[in-house]
């Protein structure tokens, strides 16, 4: 698991931060989307006005704690990016994880 970002909750909801790999550095925003899409994605993300991921709610079954299941695509990508936004221990910032998925 390696950390790939930092992220804080706005007052407006939004969660802004930064997302950092060996290839990528861009500044990110995760806006809720509007209205109950049923399977579609809570959250739309964007780099300045280019959408370039997705994340839903979820609940971990062992610890019951809130996070982001997140989804980044880009053409540029070999592969999307799966990660978590999960938050930390004091509740102040969140953290986007990645961990490669089993057969990658």
């Amino acid at each position: 698991m390696a950390t790939i970002g930092t992220f804080t909750k706005t007052a407006n909801s939004d969660i802004t931060g930064t997302v950092k790999t060996l290839t990528l550095n861009v500044k990110a925003k995760f806006i809720p989307t509007e209205g109950d899409s049923g399977r579609g994605p809570d959250y739309r993300i964007f780099a300045g006005t280019t959408e370039f991921g997705a994340a839903w709610k979820k609940t971990a079954r062992e610890t019951g704690r809130e996070y982001l299941s997140v989804k980044l695509d880009d053409p540029s990508f070999p592969a999307p990016i799966y990660a978590s936004l999960v938050e930390d221990e004091g509740g102040e910032t969140h953290n986007l994880i990645w961990s490669r998925r089993n057969g990658d």
